[in-house]
């Protein structure tokens, strides 16, 4: 299968503005689960001058820099991908690896631990997540499944187009989120339990075809033997070949499509344009 999208982002400001430096997300993975086929952005102002890097977490990101003065910054972004991973458990467990709280051996415990931070993780989320793995026989994998079907069934979808997601215990007492939302509580909740977990922004194919559709996002879970592993709490779905994953971060602010401040203006307006077309025939 595969994918082709087009996305514009527009920012109007009010009076003319200095841009500072941007960073720029929006290059979608290459990996075992899917294949970047073509890419294409301009932007515009056209930078003074620009530099990829490959960040923490294998994002490959755009720095841009400009020496000019405007009154909108114009992103647009056209690739396609080819979409490999049809099935989302092709995986063994370790028996050490299906008991909660999860235990990651050495080194790997080392090389994920700023991933299972849970400081800022209030005691209605952690008295939530000992709930469902009370109830999944403190199984790592029937937790996951659980906490997924769970956030998807009790909590109100919203669509919030901006702003950051709310945190953790907001989304579960409110019992309702946009996916960004969904997202952050179902890496906290994964963190009580000892996971690994970060947050994912990209494209799911069930907007394709809508007049208003968004860049989504999801979350994902690191598995012993297994890699990194999506689910998607506001679609109730673990991920496989319908949705491209384009950054990845423990903090929603490292997975962000554009980042940047600009000086001299009061005000600013985004508005943002996805078109997206799936071919299930299509092959690599």
């Amino acid at each position: 299968m595969q994918i082709s999208v087009t996305h514009s982002t527009i920012y109007r400001y009010q009076y003319p503005v200095i841009l500072q430096p941007h960073t720029f997300r929006l290059r979608p993975r290459t990996n075992s689960t899917q294949r970047l086929l073509e890419f294409d952005m301009q932007i515009s102002p056209q930078p003074a001058g620009q530099t990829e890097c490959l960040d923490q977490d294998g994002n490959l990101a755009l720095n841009a820099w400009f020496d000019t003065s405007t009154t909108a910054l114009t992103v647009l972004c056209r690739f396609r991908v080819a979409m490999l991973r049809d099935n989302p458990f092709d995986f063994a467990l370790s028996e050490a690896s299906l008991n909660l709280p999860l235990r990651y051996p050495d080194p790997l415990s080392t090389a994920l631990a700023s991933y299972r931070m849970q400081a800022d993780v209030s005691d209605l989320v952690a008295q939530y997540a000992k709930v469902l793995a009370a109830g999944a026989q403190w199984n790592s994998l029937t937790f996951l499944t659980t906490l997924n079907q769970q956030l998807f069934l009790t909590c109100r979808h919203v669509t919030r187009p901006d702003g950051a997601p709310w945190n953790s215990d907001q989304t579960l007492s409110a019992r309702e989120g946009s996916c960004r939302d969904l997202a952050v509580l179902f890496c906290d909740l994964c963190r009580v339990m000892g996971f690994a977990a970060r947050f994912i922004s990209g494209y799911e194919c069930a907007a394709a075809g809508g007049d208003d559709s968004y860049m989504h996002a999801w979350a994902e879970v690191y598995l012993p033997s297994a890699g990194w592993r999506g689910y998607d709490p506001s679609r109730g779905l673990v991920v496989s070949n319908a949705h491209v994953a384009v950054a990845a971060g423990f903090d929603h602010n490292l997975a962000a499509p554009i980042a940047g401040l600009f000086s001299g203006g009061i005000a600013s307006q985004m508005e943002a344009s996805i078109q997206m077309q799936v071919d299930p025939e299509s092959t690599t």
